[in-house]
């Protein structure tokens, strides 16, 4: 069973802010039915696939899961940033120098999104969970040469990784700590980082949707 259809199909609905029992009607099918195909507890047939993608003004692989962008297009790596001909060599393959261009264009929304929503104990969190994001990665392929010496550092590889999990801890605790004070307003949906970052926010979709699975 296709487990993205039963979660766009109710973020969808959740997006339009209508009900279950609207959408059932609708589409023609009852609120029962239309609650298992959300739920996935049932498989839908081909004519709802298409009576929703219609619907909901989106492409069939999209409500599939097969795609982030709504209207089923496929990210070509230079729809993201400017090629780096020499940075992709060294990356070794495709699909790497492609996973590296999602990244980058995921902290270009991130911290598009932070400066907008001005909160700077969030950002301020935001960039000390990445700067501990980076240095975890960094001790990793440090240590991937036993060979290598840890004069450059002031902890040992099993500290400086639970040091790093621990303060990134702390820091989404201090940002989530900031939002009964600073609460935002700014929405953030599928649509509107389609709408307002185009292949970019494709490429964030993409990156949301390979972490969850």
């Amino acid at each position: 069973m296709n487990m993205d259809f039963p979660r766009v199909l109710t973020l969808l609905r959740k997006e339009k802010k209508i009900s279950q029992k609207q959408a059932a009607e609708d589409l023609k099918l009852n609120q029962a039915l239309l609650s298992h195909y959300e739920k996935g507890k049932r498989e839908c047939g081909l004519a709802f696939l298409v009576r929703a993608a219609d619907y909901y003004n989106v492409s069939a692989d999209y409500l599939l899961g097969r795609t982030a962008a709504r209207d089923g297009s496929v990210i070509a790596k230079e729809d993201l940033v400017p090629k780096d001909v020499k940075a992709d060599r060294e990356l070794g393959s495709f699909s790497t120098a492609m996973s590296k261009r999602i990244i980058i264009s995921g902290l270009d929304i991130v911290f598009s999104l932070a400066a907008r929503i001005k909160n700077q104990t969030l950002t301020a969190s935001i960039i000390r969970i990445l700067n501990l994001a980076v240095y975890r990665v960094f001790r990793l392929l440090h240590a991937a040469n036993p060979a290598h010496t840890s004069e450059m550092f002031a902890q040992s590889l099993d500290m400086a990784l639970r040091f790093a999990s621990a303060h990134s801890d702390i820091s989404e605790a201090a940002a989530l700590d900031s939002f009964t004070e600073n609460k935002s307003n700014i929405e953030i949906s599928t649509h509107t980082i389609e709408q307002e970052y185009q292949k970019q926010g494709t490429a964030l979709l993409s990156l949301i949707k390979g972490a969850q699975t």
